[in-house]
């Protein structure tokens, strides 16, 4: 199959599914072990708004077919409403989980590793680097 020919929302519909498993996959191996660890330490990945970011982060790594995969998934009609960011937000943050999707499906491996170290390293610098939480006493 030819992916690139994919709509919008496939192409975001796996690269959230995969860009979830990164994500979860990263903080396991920092340690973070505990369910709702994971899952607060995870929003800060997988949000709209920080997958908007992420993606302002990105855009000008992004050769020519990969802006196209983005704003394919971007202007994807939808009749669903976001639930937790406006629309703007979410129409950007589709877009990049489209690009996820599409560098997934076409095994673009090298791609992917590119953007996560560049968006690690980027979270990394703002956050400081995501550990086990201590426990106290």
């Amino acid at each position: 199959m030819i992916y690139d020919k994919l709509n919008g929302q496939t192409l975001a519909y796996v690269g959230d599914a995969y860009w979830s498993l990164l994500v979860r996959k990263y903080l396991i191996d920092k340690g973070i072990t505990k369910a709702i660890d994971l899952q607060k330490n995870s929003i800060k990945f997988v949000s709209a708004k920080a997958q908007a970011n992420f993606y302002e982060i990105i855009k000008e790594e992004l050769n020519e077919i990969e802006k196209d995969i983005f704003k394919r998934g971007r202007n994807y009609k939808t009749n669903s409403s976001p639930k937790n960011t406006d629309i703007i937000t979410y129409h950007i943050s589709t877009g990049f989980e489209a690009l996820i999707g599409f560098w997934y499906l076409n095994e673009e491996w090298e791609r992917i590793e590119l953007m996560w170290n560049i968006i690690k390293t980027k979270m990394e610098e703002a956050n400081g680097t995501i550990s086990i939480r201590e426990e106290c006493c």
